[in-house]
């Protein structure tokens, strides 16, 4: 069954997003290559980021027991006295963590050399010292002849910086072009929009080729089988804004309506189905 959400399915937000993260890489890859031509290829590349953790979710508080009993050293303690340690709580710390990030990168099969690099940004990229490190390897690629294509699809974090105050949206797209760095082309979506088909740079002029984001969204989606186990009834894993609750309600209306009618009357009961 596809999803209930024409374009990015908000409920692959939380804690599925690893997994569909690699499935949009691998169903991606598996788009481009047939088109990219014998002179391009679109391979994956794995980097390291350090994760700090999301500053909303907390760990759970660990208590200590209330109170304590111990001698104070340095001083004497009256016959048959102790002194009672002031109640106090014990934390979890929040340690950066090592976390295995992937990127698409397109290469001339000539050279080998990096003409445009696709990042599907996951929580890592926008938050905490793992964005920090993201920006920077970030930097660097703007000031390299490479494109860069940076893909969105998560409400919670921070969003690439903008000279601009980005128009308001659940998701985006942003393609910087090696020779046009001034100029950053955006794709906005709403929870209710398909996602864009978006080009790819490629180099020496080369024409664009066309990346179908919708079909590849839809590809990873029935790979990871989703629909499975995917609760639509209960909230996702990053809550909905109120403007967000509504178009998801009246997509998810839409989405069983017309499920409904596709699949007509039942033949015992002469009903549609729920």
């Amino acid at each position: 069954m596809p999803s209930p959400f024409p374009g990015m399915d908000p409920y692959l937000e939380g804690h599925l997003w690893s997994g569909f993260h690699s499935d949009l890489i691998s169903a991606t890859k598996a788009f481009l290559n047939p088109i990219l031509g014998p002179k391009y290829v679109a391979m994956t590349e794995k980097y390291f980021l350090f994760d700090s953790g999301d500053e909303v979710e907390i760990a759970r508080t660990r208590v200590a027991p209330d109170v304590g009993v111990a001698k104070i050293p340095g001083r004497t303690m009256p016959s048959g006295g102790s002194a009672v340690l002031e109640s106090h709580l014990v934390l979890d710390a929040i340690l950066p963590e090592e976390v295995l990030h992937a990127q698409l990168q397109i290469k001339d099969t000539g050279n080998m050399d990096v003409v445009a690099v696709l990042e599907f940004l996951s929580p890592v990229n926008k938050r905490g010292q793992g964005r920090q490190e993201y920006l920077e390897k970030r930097t660097k690629l703007l000031s390299s002849t490479s494109h860069l294509i940076e893909i969105d699809l998560l409400r919670r974090g921070k969003r690439v910086p903008a000279a601009n105050t980005l128009p308001p949206a659940s998701y985006y797209v942003f393609l910087s072009r090696a020779q046009h760095r001034s100029k950053v082309e955006v794709w906005p979506r709403q929870l209710d929009q398909r996602c864009p088909s978006i080009p790819v740079p490629l180099a020496n002029g080369d024409t664009d080729v066309l990346l179908d984001l919708q079909a590849v969204l839809t590809q990873a989606y029935q790979v990871g089988s989703f629909d499975r186990f995917v609760d639509y009834s209960d909230e996702p894993d990053v809550p909905f804004s109120e403007e967000e609750r509504e178009r998801a309600r009246e997509t998810r209306a839409s989405h069983r309506a017309h499920a409904g009618k596709s699949t007509g009357p039942s033949s015992k009961k002469g009903k549609k189905l729920p």
